[in-house]
């Protein structure tokens, strides 16, 4: 399974996801890191991940080459992330055929309701649980 992980400004949220990814599953997953800006591909790199690329091509070209999309809430709306994350990347990571896990951080003005708010590393065991189960059941096939 191929995962890419999209995250910028610091990249402290895409490193944790790529750490905990790695920790849990090892080398069963690739997963490739998707930065809005450099520093935050190579915090990810550091922390695991196979590959890296970094900026708005970047993104648009890989999110349709892969299995699944982690990233916090912010990756789907446009000029988050202080405006980092475009319209355009927005819009790919939105369109791309590939499941996306999203970690409700609300730091993009924008309230999910109904979305109870709990600590990230609750909200990554729930994400790997997912993974698990999605990779389970690709075997079953």
């Amino acid at each position: 399974m191929r995962v890419a992980v999209v995250d910028g400004q610091g990249g402290g949220m895409g490193k944790y996801i790529t750490e905990r990814l790695r920790k849990e599953f090892g080398e069963s997953i690739e997963i490739l890191a998707l930065g809005t800006n450099a520093m935050a591909t190579v915090q990810m790199l550091k922390a695991g991940a196979n590959e890296g690329a970094t900026g708005e091509n970047a993104i648009i070209y890989n999110v349709d080459k892969v299995d699944l999309i982690v990233g916090s809430l912010a990756i789907v709306l446009a000029n988050s992330m202080l405006g980092e994350l475009t319209p355009a990347m927005a819009a790919a990571i939105a369109s791309s055929p590939a499941p996306k896990i999203l970690l409700p951080i609300h730091k993009s003005n924008v309230n999910i309701v109904g979305v109870v708010s709990e600590p990230i590393p609750h909200a990554m065991e729930k994400v790997i649980d997912w993974i698990k189960k999605r990779m389970e059941s690709e075997q079953d096939v």
